[in-house]
């Protein structure tokens, strides 16, 4: 059944009480003003905090000014796109606001990509500036002839950490050797960015909500990444739309005055962005930034020295805490809220956390495409649900079947859109938009599931065949372009396999030129051209692979066998 109007959506009767059906008109024309509204509110509240070093809402709004200054002094327009490859560190969040105030576009990252991925990305960007950190300078230095990129600002663990700065500078490079020598020529450092725009003037950015303001990349079935186009407007209505469900939160208990949010996940994932980063500064919340969350002893460590309230993650990674005997020894009594997204809750995994902590993992749905959340659970539900939840106010899930009709309750269709964070296209792709974008303005997830009687929906399968790894999508094209670039390999399709750490894993099938290749070899070109979570886990060699009458490859027959 098709919703067409507030009044049709079946799912009302089961919104937290007195949560609107719609988002009211958006009170910021741009995420920076978003952000400076933030700065003025909450001046002397802790905004960030990371490896024991505290930035207040009023330390934010300095350094960002300056930084911004500096952007604005290079000489970029209105609109230029500003890479940032960074995990989580003061430095980012602090770039994020610099570049939004100064009116340029965000291309976010993965500090661990390949250099064949990051040329690509910043290829297809045509990004002019970049924000990195030094330890992954030399990846950069090695495509950077091939982009665009003129201005370069690389940043150090150690720049916003005061005296200690110097200490975690010499441990991460001379001890932990974490930084491989590299080479750009004309680089500023980020001190220097600092001093050159301390005695300059934040320009007043005229950013409009239908200007863009971030590139968020994600894969393609064609195996080429697409940049979503992320508005002012897609961004300010998903952070309003989670404001709304946040309120509904703290209808029946007290809200702290100022929210701890765990930021575990990364600022340059779509997740942690709009709900760490945005919604959290829109609150006025204190967000203990955790650069690499996969050392879980040290992870633990430090959440033993806060009072956290919201705690966003993947089932992965509640998985990994919850096998620590460390973590189970930490007080949740502060615990309000667990949101889970990126990949689907296993309910084992969320009946442990409940069990433990006490709070009900909540579970969401979204995707780059759309901000990312189009869906989420009560906040006051007494148990796991097992589904995505209900559409946030203002946005309308339709299940629809091949040809583009809604399916009636219950039954299994294609999981379809509509609302005003969802994307205004593939950055310089209206092929691929099109695609994906129906003519009455809802977008096909490519996700299956059905919506029961109350309006809840479940996701049963892909419709695409992504690999889901630890949240982040996997798609099999790229590996087998990959892989395929050996010479010993004919052939090779990749399909995704049950993985009880990481919920799926790229398993590759390989028909051999080379009859000496081994799984080794496979594996190690594969990490020359692939970060680490789309690399094959599992390689098969066959004579064949099966095929449809016209030669395209049956990754559904190999997944099935």
């Amino acid at each position: 059944m098709t919703k067409t109007a507030a009044a049709d959506r079946i799912w009302l009767a089961s919104y937290p009480p007195n949560t609107p059906a719609d988002i009211a008109p958006l009170a910021h024309a741009s995420v920076g003003a978003l952000i400076e509204d933030s700065f003025r509110r909450f001046p002397n509240r802790p905004a960030y905090t990371c490896m024991g070093k505290t930035m207040t809402y009023a330390d934010m709004e300095r350094v960002s000014t300056t930084l911004g200054a500096w952007l604005q002094s290079l000489g970029l327009e209105k609109g230029d796109r500003v890479a940032l490859m960074m995990p989580n560190i003061l430095q980012m969040p602090v770039a994020l606001a610099a570049v939004l105030r100064a009116g340029y576009t965000v291309v976010n990252v993965n500090p661990l990509y390949t250099p064949r991925e990051l040329q690509h990305q910043l290829k297809d960007s045509g990004a002019k500036a970049i924000i990195i950190l030094e330890n992954f300078a030399v990846t950069l230095e090695q495509v950077i002839k091939n982009t665009e990129v003129k201005h370069v600002c690389v940043a150090t663990m150690g720049d916003l950490l005061g005296l200690k700065g110097h200490l975690v500078n010499f441990v991460v490079r001379k001890v932990k050797k974490m930084v491989p020598a590299w080479s750009l020529p004309g680089h500023v450092s980020f001190k220097q960015a600092l001093s050159a725009g301390a005695g300059k003037a934040l320009k007043p950015a005229a950013t409009e909500p239908s200007d863009v303001a971030f590139l968020q990349y994600t894969g393609g079935t064609t195996g080429v990444s697409k940049g979503a186009t992320l508005l002012h407007s897609n961004v300010l209505a998903n952070t309003a739309q989670n404001d709304l469900w946040l309120a509904a939160a703290f209808i029946n208990k007290p809200k702290p005055e100022s929210l701890v949010f765990v930021c575990a996940l990364p600022l340059y994932h779509i997740f942690a962005l709009t709900v760490n980063a945005l919604m959290g500064m829109a609150q006025g919340a204190h967000n203990i930034l955790i650069p690499n969350p996969r050392d879980i002893p040290g992870f633990v460590k430090e959440l033993g020295k806060y009072e956290f309230n919201v705690f966003p993650g993947l089932n992965t990674l509640f998985n990994a805490l919850l096998n620590n005997d460390d973590f189970q020894k930490l007080d949740f009594k502060p615990l309000l809220l667990t949101l889970g997204g990126g990949m689907a809750v296993q309910r084992p995994v969320a009946e442990r956390w409940k069990t433990l902590t006490g709070c009900v993992i909540s579970e969401g749905y979204g995707l780059s495409e759309t901000s990312p959340v189009a869906t989420a659970n009560r906040f006051d539900a007494e148990s796991f649900s097992g589904t995505i939840g209900l559409p946030l106010p203002s946005t309308y899930i339709d299940i629809r079947d091949e040809d583009g009709a809604s399916m009636p309750t219950g039954e299994v269709g294609e999981i379809c859109i509509k609302g005003p964070q969802v994307m205004h296209g593939y950055w310089n792709r209206p092929d691929e938009t099109a695609n994906v974008m129906a003519k009455d303005g809802y977008f096909r997830s490519g996700d299956m599931g059905f919506m029961d009687e109350k309006g809840y929906t479940k996701i049963v399968d892909r419709k695409k065949d992504m690999i889901l790894v630890s949240g982040f999508n996997v798609y099999p094209n790229e590996v087998e372009e990959v892989a395929v670039e050996h010479p010993g390999i004919a052939e090779a399709a990749a399909v995704a396999v049950p993985d009880e750490h990481s919920g799926e894993a790229v398993k590759l099938f390989v028909v051999r030129k080379d009859l000496n290749l081994t799984e080794a070899d496979v594996k190690a070109h594969c990490a020359k051209g692939l970060t680490n979570y789309k690399r094959p886990k599992i390689v098969v060699f066959k004579d064949e692979l099966p095929k449809t009458n016209v030669g395209k490859i049956l990754r559904r027959e190999l997944r099935d066998a």
